[in-house]
């Protein structure tokens, strides 16, 4: 097995972290009689050879042939991960650039290729449905593999692995030149067709998709018999797919690309299968996080799973209409009959479908949530979030429950009836972050927060949560005069908090001086942020002395900085000939559905212009009718800033029309 393993100069390769003078020792690991050190040296060796991919490093080119004769060896514990690190490489090896791709794994590739198909003849099926799974994702020529893969297809007995073969035979038909064979690779995909197997007919249609792009449509009830039916279980014995119930559902609604919601609809007919309800409603999440126009078909059956036996299926349910929010505003009276569901889930925070409820009608605007979220500010137990958590956009829906300062920014319209409890809170909360997230709101809220002041006050003379309180006063303004004084007396602090103390004493004050002086010195000394830029920007034209910088500051390379920089300039000198190219520069893509965050600070700057902001309205009156999600983060945030998104470019219409 190690047979020429000393001759390689490994300290002159590299892997990820730098030298690969360590990798025989960990392929010597691999094969030890330890399965747990085993199994410990292969996921060492994956992040070493492979971490993220993105390349091929010299060292997976002399690792690949003692890889494979670990695969080889009956009794190495690590064979199966060996052959899914080799798919892993052989698959990044035909998705990389060239000058990604290490010059030696082609030859060795080339050398390997042949142990590889020796192991689908080896006695055990899971050995074999992973060495089928490499072949699959390689990227060898069809007319290399497919007279192996048809050999295993006669012999091959094991349900599972036939579904592996009809896969890798797929792929393999189409990397050209395939061969005389396939043609009746072609042949033998679509007779799967009408095979007598449900996953059997599931597999077909995935392996012939690529070539036939509208086969998927066109047989939509063999999908939705296959991944409802109790043998999809069979693909959890999978080496390229290995899921349940969700991940097929999941994998197999990849094939149909746009916002159709016929498969979702199909998945969310009603099951007597727990896991099944739960998938489909995972896969109705997937959908509609990423497109608008599925909500109206999917909400009645969000609304008719919100009595489901199971917990798991309720929660989904009323957390999607709070995803929905507004949209779903209408289902309310069903989201307000489960308040009182204190059942939870089995998750980390066991967050209750009671709360679920509570978040949707909250997202509604909906009075019905307050007598709850009185009592989770008291500090009552909770399954909201303790911390703001960010998930990247994807396909899947990420579920769960924002923190409760989070759902509370949702409720100005209601701060009369929850700031007497908001206050008692801030007064006795040791948190200090819960404590400026609170703060925070109090801030969003604005003048409608004024009755908290006198707590704000206290908190305004305590050196730990002083700056909380700062924050809170600036966003309420002028209702917050009597802080002045103590407000002043912070603004000999070093750094940023100086800065807030004075930009707060602005805000609740009239007098701009002292921010002014603190905030042109940050700018004189080329230390300022975009945030302390938007504060600036508050200052209106008394920032006008500092207009050279600020125009300067439009041309860097941070789009964060142009955009606040350019805003703090109009609004101190009125200069739109410079402002509004420079904004409008920064949202183009939004009129091709491309989000970033910065687009959105960006809009609502051309908005407060008005009229002279009239290019990128039109470059914009297309997107709040556009039915693509725009959105960087996953879960509800991701709903909430295609909201927020659409909105701003409707107040920019209507400005820059005026």
């Amino acid at each position: 097995m190690w047979a020429g393993v000393d001759a390689v100069d490994w300290s002159e390769l590299k892997h990820n972290y730098g030298s690969a003078e360590e990798i025989p020792v960990l392929l010597r690991r691999c094969a030890g009689p330890d399965s747990d050190d085993a199994e410990d040296a292969s996921s060492e060796l994956l992040n070493l050879l492979f971490h993220q991919g993105g390349w091929i490093c010299s060292a997976a080119s002399a690792a690949l042939p003692f890889m494979l004769r670990l695969a080889a060896t009956p009794q190495v514990p690590s064979r199966c991960a060996m052959l899914e690190l080799v798919a892993m490489l052989a698959a990044e090896a035909g998705r990389v650039e060239a000058r990604f791709l290490d010059p030696g794994w082609a030859s060795a590739w080339e050398r390997a290729l042949p142990e590889l198909l020796r192991l689908l003849e080896v006695p055990e099926p899971g050995i074999r449905r992973a060495a089928i799974d490499v072949l699959g994702a390689c990227d060898s020529r069809g007319e290399l593999i497919l007279p192996g893969l048809l050999r295993s297809w006669e012999a091959e007995d094991d349900p599972a692995t036939r579904l592996e073969l009809v896969l890798a035979l797929g792929h393999a038909a189409m990397r050209a030149p395939a061969g005389a064979r396939s043609a009746e690779v072609f042949d033998l995909l679509h007779e799967l067709l009408d095979a007598p197997q449900p996953q059997m007919r599931l597999a077909a249609v995935h392996a012939l998709a690529p070539t036939d792009p509208d086969l998927p449509a066109r047989r939509l009830d063999v999908l939705l018999e296959a991944v409802r039916d109790p043998s999809v279980e069979l693909w959890r014995h999978t080496s390229s797919v290995q899921a349940g119930v969700l991940g097929v559902h999941h994998w197999t609604s990849g094939l149909f690309t746009g916002p159709a919601p016929d498969f979702t609809l199909g998945v969310l007919a009603d099951h007597h299968d727990d896991e099944q309800r739960i998938a489909a409603l995972a896969q109705a999440g997937g959908l509609l996080s990423q497109w608008r126009s599925p909500a109206a078909p999917l909400l009645p059956r969000l609304v008719g799973r919100l009595d489901d036996p199971v917990a798991e299926v309720r929660f989904r349910s009323v957390e999607l209409l709070a995803c929905l929010g507004p949209t779903a505003a209408a289902h309310a009276d069903e989201a307000a009959c489960l308040l009182a569901d204190s059942a939870v889930r089995t998750t980390r925070r066991g967050e209750s479908v009671g709360e679920g409820a509570l978040w949707a009608l909250a997202r509604m605007n909906d009075p019905r949530c307050l007598p709850g979220l009185i009592e989770l500010i008291a500090g009552a137990r909770s399954g909201f979030a303790s911390n703001s958590a960010h998930y990247p956009a994807s396909e899947w829906h990420h579920v769960g429950l924002p923190s409760l300062p989070e759902v509370l920014r949702y409720l100005p319209d209601h701060a009369e009836l929850l700031l007497p409890a908001i206050c008692d809170r801030i007064g006795t909360v040791a948190d200090d972050r819960l404590l400026h997230r609170i703060c925070e709101t109090l801030a969003e809220w604005g003048s409608v927060a004024e009755k908290a002041v006198p707590r704000l006050l206290g908190l305004l003379e305590d050196d730990r949560t002083w700056t909380a309180a700062a924050t809170a006063l600036a966003g309420i303004g002028r209702g917050g005069s009597e802080a002045g004084s103590l407000l002043l007396s912070r603004v000999g602090v070093d750094g940023p908090h100086g800065e807030l103390a004075a930009w707060a004493y602005w805000r609740v004050c009239g007098e701009p001086g002292p921010a002014l002086e603190l905030l042109g010195r940050s700018l004189v000394e080329q230390r300022i942020r975009h945030p302390e830029l938007r504060k600036l920007a508050g200052l209106g034209a008394h920032a006008a002395p500092h207009a050279d910088r600020l125009r300067m500051m439009t041309t860097g390379t941070d789009p964060w900085t142009r955009v606040e920089a350019a805003h703090a300039l109009w609004a101190a000198t009125g200069d739109t000939e410079t402002t509004v190219p420079i904004l409008t520069a920064v949202v183009r893509d939004l009129a091709e559905e491309t989000y970033l965050p910065v687009m959105l600070p960006a809009v609502r700057h051309l908005a407060r212009i008005g009229h002279a902001a009239r290019p990128a309205a039109e470059l914009l009156c297309g997107v709040p009718a556009g039915n693509r999600r725009l959105r960087s983060n996953g879960g509800w945030r991701g709903f909430n800033q295609d909201e927020e998104i659409r909105s701003a470019v409707r107040e920019l219409l209507s400005t820059s029309s005026s």
